[in-house]
C-alpha cells in the first residue's frame, strides 16, 4: 500500500467514477484502475463495486475512504506550504471555471498571469456551475456564475467578483425584435418586457447551467410560462440554435461582444436580469501563494 494508491482511492471515492477521478488526477484511466487493483489486493476484499457508469464503495471501502481523504488533504496542505516557502518561481495552478467565465474572462486572466509568472504551470477545466462546484476537491481556485449554493466543501472561501447581465438574443427578423424597434445593429440597449417572451419558443442551456437557473427563477417570479423548444449545452450551442430559428435564447452579455450583428440582444424589462460571478477558493485556511496571487489578479480585474 502506497500513499499514491490511497490518494487515488480518495479521488475515486469523491467522484464515484474512475474516469472522472483519472481526469482530476491527470492520470490515464488504466493507471487509476491498476492502482485500485493493487490496493484491493493489499486488503484482500472488495473496496468498491461497479454501479452503472460509476462505482459504489463497499463498507470496507467507505472506511478506507475516510483515511485516504485525510491523507490526501494532508498531502495538499504540505504542497501548499512548500509552494508558499518556495514562492512563485515554479508551481502548478488548477483552475475550474463555469462556461461564461471560462470562455470570456479566463483566457485573458491566464495570459496576464503567465506574463507575470511564466514558470507556473496552469491547468484549466470548464463545465457548468453545478459541475464546477462538484469538482472543487480537484482544483485550487474556481469561478462560477449564479447562486453559490450551500453545499460547498468545508474550508471553502467565497469571493464576490463581478456583475454580469443575462440578455435575450434573437435574429433581427424575429417578430419580437421588429416590435421592439431599432437600437443599433446588435439591438444593444433595447429592452423587452419579460411577459412578452411567454408567446414564443425558447432555447435554454442544459440543467445545471447558472444562466438557466436565473432565467427560470425570473420567469417563475413573474408568472410567465416558458415554452421550451430546445435544451442545449453551452453558450455557442444556444447562439447557433437561435440563428437556426429554434427560438429566443438567453446568454451572458459578455458572450455577445464579438458578434457580427446577425443576432440582436435585449435587456429584460422592467429590471435587467443580472447575476453575480463568484470566485471559490477551496482549502482557504492554507492557500498556496500561487492561489493568492491569481485571486488578487482576478479581484483587481473585476474592480
Amino acid at each position: 500500500m502506497t500513499p499514491d494508491q490511497l490518494i487515488t482511492f480518495a479521488a475515486v471515492a469523491e467522484h464515484r467514477n474512475i474516469s472522472r477521478a483519472a481526469v482530476a488526477l491527470h492520470l490515464s484511466q488504466p493507471a487509476v484502475s491498476g492502482q485500485l487493483r493493487q490496493l484491493q489486493d493489499e486488503f484482500g476484499e472488495p473496496l468498491y463495486q461497479r454501479d452503472g457508469r460509476g462505482v459504489r464503495l463497499t463498507p470496507a471501502g467507505e472506511q478506507l475512504a475516510s483515511y485516504a481523504t485525510r491523507l490526501r488533504d494532508t498531502w495538499r496542505q504540505a504542497h501548499a506550504y512548500r509552494d508558499a516557502l518556495r514562492g512563485l518561481e515554479q508551481g502548478t495552478l488548477r483552475i475550474g471555471a463555469s462556461t461564461t467565465p471560462a470562455s470570456y474572462l479566463l483566457p485573458y486572466l491566464i495570459a496576464e498571469f503567465h506574463r507575470r509568472f511564466p514558470e507556473v504551470t496552469l491547468h484549466a477545466a470548464d463545465g457548468n456551475t453545478t459541475e464546477i462546484v462538484g469538482a472543487l476537491g480537484s482544483v485550487d481556485i474556481a469561478m462560477i456564475e449564479g447562486p453559490v449554493g450551500a453545499d460547498l466543501p468545508p474550508d471553502t472561501a467565497v469571493h464576490a467578483w463581478r456583475e454580469d447581465e443575462i440578455v435575450a438574443i434573437m435574429p433581427s427578423s424575429h417578430p419580437l425584435a421588429r416590435l421592439s424597434g431599432e437600437s443599433g445593429a446588435s439591438g444593444e440597449g433595447a429592452r423587452v418586457e419579460l411577459a412578452a417572451f411567454g408567446d414564443y419558443p425558447l432555447v435554454l442551456r442544459e440543467t445545471g447551467s447558472g444562466v438557466r437557473q436565473i432565467v427560470e427563477r425570473a420567469f417563475a417570479r413573474a408568472g410567465v410560462p416558458m415554452r421550451v423548444a430546445l435544451e442545449i449545452a453551452g453558450v455557442e450551442g444556444v447562439k447557433e440554435a437561435v440563428r437556426a430559428g429554434m427560438g429566443i435564447g438567453f446568454v451572458s452579455a459578455m458572450s455577445m461582444r464579438h458578434e457580427n450583428g446577425a443576432l440582436r440582444l435585449f435587456s429584460l424589462s422592467p429590471e435587467p436580469l443580472t447575476r453575480r460571478l463568484s470566485i471559490l477558493v477551496p482549502h482557504a485556511s492554507a492557500p498556496a501563494r500561487v492561489v493568492e496571487q491569481f485571486l488578487a489578479l482576478c479581484l483587481a480585474d473585476g474592480a
